[in-house]
C-alpha cells in the first residue's frame, strides 16, 4: 500500500458498504423458495459479521444469473421470486440480464413485470456480438415509456438500465448479474465521502491523488479483511469491492462537491472532466482487491451537489456522457421529460453502446427516468432516502428516427 499522509490517516475510517450482493442462479420456470432462504441467511450473517467489525451494511442484494426470455409465465416467476425473497429477508432483486436478442420480450413484457413489482430489477444488454443493437436499443426505449407511465413519478425506471459490456459481479444494481455456478458476493461502498476528505487539505494535483489512493486502501482495508473472513467460513466465493464511491445526497457524501473541492469552479465547468479522469485513475491505482466498474459513478439524482447543479445549469445528456468516456458507470438516475420521444431516447442508448465499443469494451449502463408530466427545469418530487430532488433535464427534441427504421 501507499503510506497514509499523516493528515488523512487521523480521519479515515471504514467505508460504509452500500450493499452486499450476492450473485446465484435463479431457479426457473418455478421459484426455489429454499435457495432463497439460504441466500437470505448468508446475508444476514454478512451483515451481522461486517457490523461487529464497525461497518455499516445499507442493503442486501441478490442477483440471478443470464435470463432467457423464452421460458414460459415468466411474470408469474418474477412476482413469485419476489415474495420468496422479501420473505428471506433480501432487500434488491436482480431478476437476472437480458441477452441483446431478447429484444421484444424488453418491449412488450418488462414494464408490466417491474410496475408490478417492488424490489425487482431487470438490465438488457445493448451489446448484438460485438455492435451496438438497434432493436434493442428501440425495445429499451419503448419498456422506459412503458414504465414510466405505470409508475408514480416514473420512478419504476429506477429499477432498469440497459448495459454496455457490464462484467458479471457487479454489485450495484441494476448491472448486477451472476455468471452461473457457485455464489459469489460482491460488496459496493459508498466512499463519497473519502473522496470528498481527501481532496479537502492543500496540495498539488499529484499530492491530492497520491492522498486519494492512500485513502481508499486504508478506508477499505477492514472491509476486505472481513469479507475475505466471511468468504472462509460460508464457502461463498468472495469476487471483491467496486470502488467506485457511490455517494449520498449530503454535501459530505458528494462526488459533485469532491469535484468542486479539487479546484473546479462548478461541477460542469471547464476542468471537470480532468478531475473526473483523475478520480478514476486514482481508484484504479489503489491496491484493493477490485470488481465491476470501480471508477467515478455521476448518479445526477443521488449527488446532492449533482442535483444542485443540474437544478442551476440544466447539463445536455451529452455533456454527461462526456464524463463517461473517463469514468465508470455512464448515464444513470437521469430525469428527463415526460414527453421525450422514443426515437430521442433510443439514440442515447445507441450512443452509450457506441462509446462502449469505442473504448474497447468499457462497462456502461444507462438510467433514464422520464417523469410523466413534467416538462425541463420542472422540479422533481421523489421522496426518496438515496436521491436528492433536481430540475427536470431538457431534451433535444431530435432523435435516431431514421436509424430506427432502418434497423440494424
Amino acid at each position: 500500500m501507499i503510506p497514509l499522509p499523516e493528515e488523512v490517516g487521523a480521519t479515515i475510517s471504514a467505508v460504509k458498504i452500500r450493499a452486499v450482493t450476492l450473485g446465484q442462479d435463479l431457479p426457473m420456470p418455478e421459484v426455489a423458495p429454499r435457495a432463497f432462504a439460504e441466500a437470505g441467511r448468508f446475508l444476514a450473517d454478512a451483515r451481522r459479521v461486517f457490523e461487529e467489525g464497525g461497518i455499516e451494511v445499507q442493503t442486501l442484494r441478490v442477483a440471478g444469473g443470464n435470463l432467457d426470455p423464452n421460458q414460459p409465465s415468466i411474470s408469474r416467476w418474477a412476482q413469485q421470486a419476489e415474495a420468496a425473497a422479501s420473505e428471506s429477508g433480501i432487500e434488491y432483486l436482480s431478476l437476472g440480464r437480458l441477452p441483446s436478442a431478447a429484444h421484444q420480450f424488453v418491449a412488450e413484457q418488462m414494464a408490466p413485470i417491474l410496475a408490478a413489482g417492488h424490489l425487482t430489477f431487470f438490465s438488457a444488454d445493448l451489446i448484438d456480438t460485438r455492435l451496438p443493437s438497434v432493436a434493442m436499443a428501440r425495445a429499451c426505449a419503448t419498456a422506459v415509456k412503458q414504465l414510466a407511465a405505470q409508475t408514480q413519478l416514473g420512478f419504476g425506471n429506477l429499477r432498469f438500465a440497459a448495459t454496455a459490456h457490464c462484467p458479471p459481479n457487479i454489485p450495484f444494481l441494476p448491472a448486477a448479474y451472476h455468471m452461473g455456478g457457485v455464489p459469489r458476493f460482491s460488496i459496493a461502498v459508498e466512499a463519497a465521502d473519502v473522496v470528498v476528505a481527501a481532496f479537502e487539505p492543500d496540495g498539488g494535483m499529484s499530492a491530492i491523488e497520491d492522498r486519494l489512493v492512500a485513502a481508499l486502501e486504508a478506508a477499505c482495508a477492514p472491509v476486505e479483511r472481513v469479507a475475505e473472513r466471511l468468504a472462509a467460513d460460508s464457502g461463498y466465493g468472495f469476487v471483491g469491492i467496486d470502488l467506485s464511491p457511490a455517494p449520498f445526497p449530503s454535501d459530505d457524501r458528494s462526488i459533485g462537491a469532491a469535484i468542486e473541492h479539487a479546484g473546479v469552479d462548478r461541477f460542469g465547468a471547464p476542468g471537470t472532466l480532468y478531475v473526473a479522469a483523475m478520480i478514476t485513475r486514482a481508484i484504479r491505482r489503489t491496491r484493493v482487491r477490485r470488481c465491476g466498474f470501480s471508477g467515478l459513478m455521476l448518479p445526477v439524482l443521488e449527488d446532492s451537489r449533482l442535483a444542485r447543479r443540474a437544478a442551476e445549469r440544466s447539463p445536455s445528456l451529452h455533456e454527461l456522457l462526456l464524463y463517461s468516456a473517463v469514468c465508470g458507470t455512464g448515464l444513470d438516475t437521469i430525469p428527463l421529460p415526460g414527453d421525450i420521444s422514443e426515437a430521442e431516447l433510443a439514440g442515447v442508448y445507441l450512443d452509450v453502446a457506441a462509446l462502449s465499443v469505442a473504448l474497447d469494451g468499457k462497462p456502461l449502463t444507462v438510467r433514464l427516468m422520464p417523469v410523466p408530466g413534467a416538462v425541463a427545469n420542472d422540479a422533481t418530487n421523489y421522496d426518496f432516502d438515496y436521491f436528492a430532488n433536481s430540475r427536470v433535464l431538457r431534451q433535444a427534441d431530435a432523435g435516431a428516427t431514421k436509424i430506427l427504421e432502418r434497423g440494424q
